[in-house]
């Protein structure tokens, strides 16, 4: 390998992890289990795992810039038959999921495998992740904001739920997401918006977090990394190459960051693993910076009469629980759980807990009956 190849991996896993919150280091595993093995294992599990597969009737929306945004909708059963047969009916909520940075909307497989024929929902990309465009804005040298992207989410509600109750979910980047939505559309979280879910994200302050590193010597590091990403998006085939030359060092990032508990699935870790590294590097540059930015603290204040409900991992390096806490403290009613044993992808980490609260808040709504029979996660079904 060569040495710029092995630096532009370096950085490029560095920062896809700090960035992303897709994250670091097996010592142990390096040591025991020879490279080619730990490549054919990832090969295995990707041939055989179906995290991921499940899908829905697919739909596209267009941002205010044109970016085209790819959704699915998983209807109920009784929906497409009295569409088929053209009455009538109530319109039922819909519950609309938000996936976080460097990741896509098959980071929610486990919710949806449990959800799905339960309730209306509805799963996004957002613009340059998963099956959306690249944005077109950022083609043009306009840097991502949290009020473009909750742009980005009205254009998706307007497409694929323009009527009826909404109960927003969202996760990391997916919670601020809909905090910027709350800025730009007050009325319709007035007038729609029936219950709100944040999962391991934050309102602002994000430039603080040191991400399990010493504070000290990331300081240093918060300073340089703006340009070294700058820098790096511009060496995309380099950084690409040089990443996946170090896939072992990045797929041990990806569990520290991602997983606080030590008994995480393979192949659950390397799902996970598989939806940051589709992230390009380019992709993580452009949107760095809006988290840097990001405060949307007095924009909780428009879900303060509406039921929400608050989750947080206590291993979180990502979006530390204290960031959950602030949340609660500016929305005294909100219910506010802390997972034990739980990193920032608590959803994939601990998804029947993630399930059941979220199965509870649409209880609080009205989406489903209180005694509504959720279904195990699964892989497909």
């Amino acid at each position: 390998m060569s040495e710029n190849w092995r630096k532009a991996g370096w950085a490029g896993a560095a920062i896809g992890v700090i960035a992303a919150g897709a994250a670091a280091g097996v010592a142990v595993e390096r040591i025991t289990v020879g490279r080619g093995m730990r490549m054919k294992a990832r090969l295995a599990l990707d041939s055989t795992a179906e995290y991921g597969s499940l899908r829905g009737a697919p739909g596209t929306a267009r941002a205010e810039d044109g970016t085209a945004l790819y959704y699915e909708v998983d209807e109920l059963p009784e929906e497409g038959k009295r569409r088929r047969l053209r009455r009538r009916a109530p319109i039922r909520p819909t519950v609309v999921f938000c996936h976080g940075y460097c990741l896509s909307q098959d980071s929610w497989h486990f919710q949806r495998a449990a959800l799905r024929g339960l309730v209306r929902a509805v799963y996004w990309d957002q613009r340059s992740h998963g099956r959306s465009a690249r944005g077109l804005s950022q083609a043009d040298g306009e840097p991502v904001t949290f009020e473009q992207l909750g742009r980005d989410l009205k254009a998706v509600i307007d497409a694929a739920a323009p009527e009826g109750p909404l109960i927003l979910v969202g996760h990391s980047m997916g919670g601020m997401t809909i905090m910027g939505l709350a800025q730009e559309f007050p009325d319709l979280i007035r007038d729609r918006v029936a219950g709100v879910a944040l999962v391991g994200t934050s309102s602002g302050r994000l430039n603080e977090v040191t991400y399990g590193l010493p504070s000290l010597g990331f300081s240093t590091v918060r300073r340089l990394l703006p340009g070294v990403l700058k820098a790096l998006g511009s060496q995309v085939e380099l950084v690409e190459k040089g990443r996946r030359a170090t896939a072992d060092l990045f797929a041990g990032m990806v569990r520290m960051y991602s997983f606080a508990s030590r008994d995480v699935d393979s192949a659950v870790a390397r799902f996970a693993e598989r939806l940051i590294e589709a992230t390009p590097i380019d992709v993580v540059a452009e949107f760095y910076p809006a988290f840097q930015a990001h405060d949307k603290t007095a924009a909780l204040q428009r879900f303060a009469d509406i039921p929400v409900t608050i989750i947080a991992g206590d291993g979180d390096m990502v979006t530390p629980p204290d960031h959950s806490q602030v949340i609660k403290d500016a929305l005294p009613s909100a219910e506010l759980v802390v997972l034990e044993s739980a990193g920032h992808l608590m959803m994939m980490e601990r998804p029947d807990t993630v399930t059941g609260l979220l199965t509870e808040l649409l209880a609080r709504t009205g989406t489903v009956s209180a005694a509504a029979n959720v279904g195990g996660h699964g892989r497909s079904t």
